[in-house]
């Protein structure tokens, strides 16, 4: 084996996500969005409870 063998998978570039909402609905916590980026598709979670800016309950998903 030579060390080419061993080198880690290329990584996708970084972006900075541009989230927009494809759907939101109220809970006990707050407002629940699903908001995807419109720059690679990406999708998660994110919770928005009273004045504070929405908080990611998920991680970004390919």
């Amino acid at each position: 084996m030579t060390a080419v063998d061993t080198l880690a998978p290329p990584v996708a570039p970084v972006h900075e996500h541009a989230w927009i909402t494809d759907s939101v609905h109220a809970t006990s916590e707050g407002r629940v969005r699903y908001v995807r980026c419109v720059g690679c598709s990406a999708r998660r979670v994110e919770l928005e409870a009273s004045d504070l800016p929405p908080t990611p309950l998920t991680r970004a998903l390919q």
